[in-house]
C-alpha cells in the first residue's frame, strides 16, 4: 500500500514506536525553532541541563514577539538569546529581521525534514514538505541536546483540494472554511494532509497561510507535498539547490478524508472572539470598523502585502481607521519597497510597524474601547489584542484592505474596481539576516539582565493532594487567558515570579492573591473541553505550577497545553464522566490519595470534601509522561538520567 507524504516524513524520522494512532512514537528532529517569548525559557533550560552545544542540524533563535522597547527588559533579553545563541551554537535572527515562520521559510526550511518549535505556529513549515510541530519550550531544548521527540501518532486527515479560487477569494478563505466546518477542535489528534489539483493553484506562501493556522484547528500539525512549486519558491529564495521532491503516492491512503472545492469559495470572516466562530464576510458586511490590519505569521507573504497595495493604489484609507501594516520580514519589506508597493500603502494612510509579531500577541497596535478591528491575524482570543473586551475579527488581505477603504466591513467583491492581477516576480532582492552559529562557543558567556532569573527548581509530585479549586472555567480556554501576552506582561518572560502575577488575569483578577494563600498547601484548577488551546507558551504551565497548582481537571485538553502541564508536574486529569463536572463548585476542596499510585495505574479518584462526594477521572500518560509528572518535571528526569 502506498504512503501519504506524513507517513513518509515520520517513517523516515522513526526512532521508537509503532506508526499506529494513539500509540506513542519517538522521531528524530532535524530542525529546532524558538522564539523570544518562549526561547528565554529553552535558553535558561538547556544552561540547567549543562548543554554544551546544538546537535541538531539547525537550530534557530528568533526575536520577533517582544521587539518594543519600553525599559531594559526587552532589550536585556535580546542581548541574553543572543550569547546563548553563540554558547550553544545556534542560528539568531535579531530584532527587526522578521517573524520566526515565514523566515526561517525564506532562509532555513528544507523539504523532507523534521522540526519542533517553541511556538504553535511551527507548523507553517508544512507549507516546504516539513514535518514541523509545535510543542512546549522544554521539549524544544530536549530536542536541541540531542534527544527524539515523543507524541502520540496522529491519524492523518487528507484534505483534496480541486476548482481554483475566485477573484477576490484567498488562502486565508481556505483555512477559515475549514474552521467553519470543524471549530477549534476539529484537528485534535490528527495530521492534516492537502493534496489534489487544487494546489496547483497555490504558491507556497498560500500554503503557509493554511499550515499556520491549522494550529486553530487544533492538529498536531499540517504538511503539504514538495512539489514544483516548492521549488520556484525555493529558486525565488536562491535556494533551488536544496530543494527535494515529496508526494504521496498514487495509491495513498488516509485515515479520515475531506473535499474542498476552491471554486465555490466566498470571502470569509471570523468573529469574536474564536478563530472558529466563522461566517460570510457579507453576514456582517455594514459594521463600522476602526483597525485593518495586514501581515502576521497567517498572512506574511510578499503577495499578501502586494495584493492590499494594489487594492488601496492611489485611494484614501478612511480617516477614522488605523490602516496598520506589519512586514513579516526585512526581504519582504525591501522587496516591497522596490517594486514600489510600499509607496502605494503609504500614500494611502497606511501605519507602518517594524517587521515582527507586534499587535497579534497584543505588543502594540491594541484597539480602541469597544471597537471593530479588522486582522489577517491567526487567532482573535478574547483580549489577546491587549484591549479587554475586544472585537477583534480575523479575514483576508482582501478584505481588510477593502474595509479600510470603505469604513465598515466589507465585501472585496463590492468593491468598483477589478480584481489586482498579481504575479509573484521570478526573482527578488535576497536579504541576508542570520547570524550564523559559531564553533567557539565554549568561549561565551550568557549576559543575563536584572530581569533575567534562574529557572525554577520544582519538587517531586506529593503523595497526597489537597487543596481548593481557585477557578472553575468552561470549553475553549486559551493559554492567553490562562497566562495572557502584551506589552505589559511578556517583559517578564525570563522571571517566573513576576510573570506569574498575571496568571488568569484575563479570567479573573483576584486569582494570583488567593492563590499565594495556597502555594505551599496546594490548589486546583477545573476546566472545560479543549482546556489550553492556542499558544504553545510553557509559561501558562510553569506559572500556576510556581502559584501551587497540583492538578487540573477538564473534560479534555489541548495538546501542547497538556504536554506543558506533564512536563512541569501539574497531574492532567480527565473526568471519566463529563457530568461530574457540574457537581463542582469553585472552592469546593478536593482531595487525591495515593496520588503516586494513581499515577502509576492512570487514574485516580478524587474526593471532594464540600460535598462528601466523590469522582474518577483519567490521565491516559505514557511511560515517559509518567516519569515526568512524578519527578515534578521533564527537567528533573533529565538531570537525574546525567547524576
Amino acid at each position: 500500500m502506498g504512503k501519504n507524504v506524513a507517513q513518509k516524513l515520520i517513517e523516515s524520522h522513526l526512532v521508537s514506536g509503532k506508526m499506529v494512532p494513539g500509540e506513542e512514537i519517538g522521531i528524530k528532529i532535524d530542525h529546532t525553532l524558538t522564539q523570544d517569548a518562549t526561547g528565554t525559557m529553552v535558553m535558561l533550560e538547556l544552561e540547567a541541563m549543562g548543554l554544551k552545544k546544538a546537535k541538531t542540524e539547525v537550530s534557530c533563535q528568533y526575536v520577533d514577539h517582544n521587539i518594543i522597547q519600553n525599559d531594559f527588559k526587552n532589550p536585556d533579553d535580546h542581548l541574553f538569546l543572543y550569547s546563548a545563541a553563540r554558547k550553544f551554537g545556534l542560528w539568531f535572527s535579531k530584532p527587526g529581521n522578521g517573524v520566526s515562520h515565514p523566515v526561517h521559510m525564506e532562509s532555513l526550511g528544507l523539504p523532507g525534514k523534521t522540526m519542533v518549535g517553541s511556538d504553535s505556529h511551527t507548523p507553517a513549515a508544512g507549507s516546504l514538505g516539513m514535518l514541523a510541530i509545535g510543542t512546549g519550550g522544554l521539549e524544544v531544548a530536549l530536542a536541541i541536546a540531542g534527544q527524539p521527540f515523543h507524541v502520540k501518532m496522529p491519524k492523518i486527515w487528507g484534505v483534496k483540494l480541486t476548482g481554483k479560487l475566485p477573484d477576490w477569494v484567498s488562502a486565508k478563505d481556505v483555512i477559515l472554511e475549514m474552521l467553519r466546518r470543524h471549530d477549534v477542535s476539529g484537528g485534535v489528534g490528527k495530521i492534516i494532509e492537502y493534496y489534489g489539483p487544487g494546489l496547483d493553484t497555490l504558491s507556497a506562501m498560500d500554503r503557509h497561510v493554511i499550515a499556520n493556522m491549522g494550529a486553530e484547528l487544533g492538529a498536531t500539525t499540517t504538511v503539504f507535498p514538495s512539489d514544483d512549486e516548492t521549488k520556484r519558491f525555493l529558486k525565488q529564495h536562491g535556494r533551488e539547490e536544496v530543494w527535494t521532491e515529496l508526494k504521496a503516492d498514487p495509491d495513498a491512503t488516509y485515515d479520515e478524508n475531506e473535499e474542498i472545492d476552491l471554486s465555490k469559495l466566498e470571502p470569509l470572516i471570523a468573529c469574536p472572539s474564536s478563530p472558529g466562530n466563522v461566517v460570510p464576510v457579507t453576514e456582517v458586511a455594514g459594521k463600522d470598523v476602526f483597525q485593518c490590519m495586514v501581515g502576521s505569521s497567517a498572512n506574511p507573504g510578499y503577495r499578501d502585502f502586494a495584493i492590499a497595495a494594489m487594492i488601496v493604489d492611489g485611494k484614501k484609507t478612511k480617516d477614522h481607521v488605523s490602516f496598520d501594516i506589519n512586514p513579516t520580514s526585512r526581504q519582504s519589506l525591501e522587496n516591497l519597497a522596490n517594486f514600489g508597493y510600499l509607496n502605494s500603502l503609504i500614500r494611502s494612510g497606511a501605519r507602518i510597524h517594524q517587521a515582527g509579531c507586534n499587535g497579534c500577541i497584543g505588543m502594540g497596535q491594541a484597539p480602541a474601547t469597544d471597537k471593530i478591528s479588522l486582522r489577517t491575524n491567526p487567532r482573535n482570543f478574547p483580549g489577546r489584542s491587549g484591549t479587554k473586551e475586544d472585537k477583534v475579527y480575523l479575514c483576508s488581505p482582501e478584505t481588510a484592505a477593502a474595509s479600510a477603504l470603505t469604513g465598515v466591513i466589507t465585501d472585496p467583491r463590492t468593491l468598483d474596481m477589478p480584481y489586482p492581477k498579481f504575479k509573484e516576480p521570478e526573482t527578488i532582492e535576497i536579504v541576508e539576516t542570520l547570524t550564523k552559529p559559531v564553533d567557539d562557543g565554549h568561549k561565551h558567556e550568557l549576559i543575563m539582565g536584572p530581569n533575567i532569573k534562574p529557572f525554577p527548581k520544582f519538587g517531586e509530585l506529593p503523595k497526597h493532594i489537597e487543596g481548593p479549586v481557585l477557578l472553575k472555567m468552561g470549553d475553549n480556554v486559551s493559554t492567553d487567558e490562562i497566562l495572557p501576552a502584551g506589552a505589559k506582561v511578556l517583559p517578564f518572560r525570563s522571571n517566573i515570579p513576576e510573570i506569574s502575577k498575571f496568571t488568569f488575569g484575563q479570567v479573573d483578577e483576584s486569582y494570583y492573591d488567593r492563590a499565594m494563600k495556597f502555594q505551599d498547601k496546594g490548589s486546583l484548577i477545573v476546566g472545560g473541553k479543549n482546556y489550553g488551546q492556542g499558544s504553545s507558551r510553557e509559561h501558562a504551565a510553569i506559572s500556576p505550577r510556581y502559584l501551587g497548582v497540583k492538578a487540573v481537571i477538564a473534560k479534555g485538553y489541548a495538546r501542547i497545553h497538556r504536554k506543558n502541564l506533564i512536563n512541569f508536574g501539574i497531574l492532567p486529569l480527565t473526568f471519566e464522566n463529563e457530568s461530574d463536572y457540574d457537581k463542582i463548585d469553585q472552592e469546593d476542596v478536593l482531595e487525591i490519595k495515593d496520588v503516586k499510585d494513581g499515577v502509576e495505574k492512570d487514574h485516580v479518584e478524587v474526593f471532594n470534601k464540600t460535598k462528601n462526594t466523590s469522582f474518577k477521572t483519567v490521565m491516559g500518560l505514557s511511560p515517559i509522561e509518567k516519569k515526568s509528572v512524578l519527578a515534578g518535571s521533564l527537567i528533573n528526569v533529565v538531570l537525574a538520567s546525567h547524576s
